[in-house]
């Protein structure tokens, strides 16, 4: 498969938000605010794809205006890059009804996490572009402590040099929508080694769930030389994860995989890195393969930007490192 890596970003840019998942209507006018501000700071130009509020009984919208929308994205010349509203649980019925020669011959980043994983692989898997898992629209929202959320979007979307992902400083896990002025925010321990080792390859995954569900598609990304990306939310609990993780080690490919990076729990899920550590013995197919965890991506804050069909190196000598090499 030939690699597609969409042009940079840069100040001046045109950001089309679309809402393949859950409906832009979920979110207060407040955060729509702050988000379209945030955006603007930094320097890029934001419109909506025309059915973003949409709302049916399920949070979301009917799947030809959720269609419509992507596909107007792409093919709009004047949009250079693509941010979805917020995650989900339905982005998975848009796949079969895509263009994916529109998408190729038109190659922007799409970024999103959580249930967008569903697009970004599929996308890749059926084109060969690399996509974002990175923040939301809504993501923009963040008043404090998305420094470091933004630093990695803009190294990934932005700058054609390689990048090292490096811990944050710290790291929340509340409901930061809901009282901005009030949150928590926990001093990290940095990355975590379960297994030691170093290894490269194409980078594919994110949301556990959303990542699984594709199992058994078209849409699901070969795993030959690939680096696996990990990362769950409160609704997984360890024995969630743990079967899950099975699944894809059943996978006739699995042997492909040459290291894997997991993301950090959030409390509520009942992950703690022994439990994982557990987990991750408990199978024998995981025995040699470097696996790092405790990393900044998913569903707590801040999150580094990963590409999804890109190039990752990953090593455990003296200290974890995670370098992202194309993208």
């Amino acid at each position: 498969m030939k690699l597609i890596i969409p042009k940079k970003l840069h100040r001046g840019s045109n950001i089309r938000v679309i809402a393949p998942s859950r409906s832009m209507k979920i979110l207060s006018n407040e955060v729509r605010k702050i988000a379209c501000e945030a955006l603007s700071k930094a320097g890029f130009n934001v419109s909506f794809g025309k059915h973003v509020d949409e709302l049916d009984k399920f949070s979301s919208s009917s799947i030809k205006s959720r269609v419509n929308d992507l596909h107007d994205a792409f093919l709009d010349p004047s949009v250079d890059g693509i941010l979805t509203t917020i995650g989900g649980y339905n982005s998975n019925q848009l796949l079969d009804y895509l263009d994916y020669n529109i998408i190729k011959k038109n190659p922007k980043y799409l970024c999103g996490y959580s249930d967008i994983t569903v697009l970004t692989n599929a996308i890749y898997a059926k084109t060969g572009l690399v996509g974002c898992n990175g923040p939301h629209f809504s993501s923009w929202a963040i008043k404090k402590g998305f420094e470091y959320s933004k630093e990695y979007f803009k190294k990934c979307c932005m700058q054609n040099t390689k990048y090292q992902i490096k811990p944050s400083r710290t790291w929340s896990d509340d409901d930061w929508y809901l009282d901005q002025n009030s949150r928590e925010f926990i001093r990290t321990k940095g990355f975590y080694v379960i297994n030691p080792g170093k290894a490269e390859g194409t980078l594919v995954g994110g949301h556990l769930r959303c990542f699984a569900c594709l199992q058994g598609t078209q849409y699901f990304p070969p795993l030959k030389n690939s680096i696996l990306l990990l990362e769950e939310d409160e609704e997984a609990n360890p024995m969630i994860f743990d079967r899950l993780l099975q699944s894809i080690i059943q996978l006739p490919d699995f042997n492909g995989v040459q290291g894997i990076i997991i993301g950090r729990f959030k409390k509520k899920s009942q992950m703690t890195l022994s439990v994982l550590k557990k987990i991750i013995n408990s199978k024998k197919e995981l025995a040699l393969l470097p696996i790092i965890a405790n990393v900044t991506v998913g569903h707590t804050m801040p999150i580094a930007t990963f590409p999804i069909g890109g190039i990752v190196k990953i090593s455990t000598n003296k200290i974890a490192s995670i370098t992202i090499i194309k993208h």
